[in-house]
């Protein structure tokens, strides 16, 4: 992708929550955008960190035997590699992760997921 993204035209383009939305690409690397809401499912990368931006809202990201971290808009964490976490966002959050390309949401949850899908033009 060879153009300037708008975050805030991207993020107004759907409305489905903990759906990541493909908006560009780097190397090996997804930039990926989800609105988010309430509590999503425990999981772990074993193969990747996955870092989360907040664009809009709050996000608590829960850490197993580790503090919460809280995130507001334009805060960033990344999450290292096999640690278990589960995002949380009480009211509705825009965020943006960057991660391998192909790299399921859901991690190693026994649930299906998603690795994202690029926004339709």
């Amino acid at each position: 992708m060879e153009q300037r993204v708008s975050l805030d035209e991207q993020f107004a383009r759907f409305d489905d929550r903990w759906s990541p939305k493909v908006v560009g690409s780097l190397n090996d690397y997804d930039v990926k955008i989800a609105k988010v809401e309430g509590e999503f499912v425990w999981h772990a990368h074993p193969e990747t960190d996955e870092l989360f931006l907040v664009h809009r809202g709050c996000l608590r990201i829960r850490l197993e035997d580790r503090d919460d971290v809280l995130l507001g808009p334009g805060e960033m964490f990344v999450v290292p590699r096999g640690v278990r976490h589960c995002p949380v966002a009480d009211d509705a959050t825009e965020i943006v992760m960057l991660e391998p390309r192909g790299t399921i949401n859901t991690g190693d949850a026994d649930r299906a997921g998603t690795a994202g899908e690029p926004l339709a033009d």
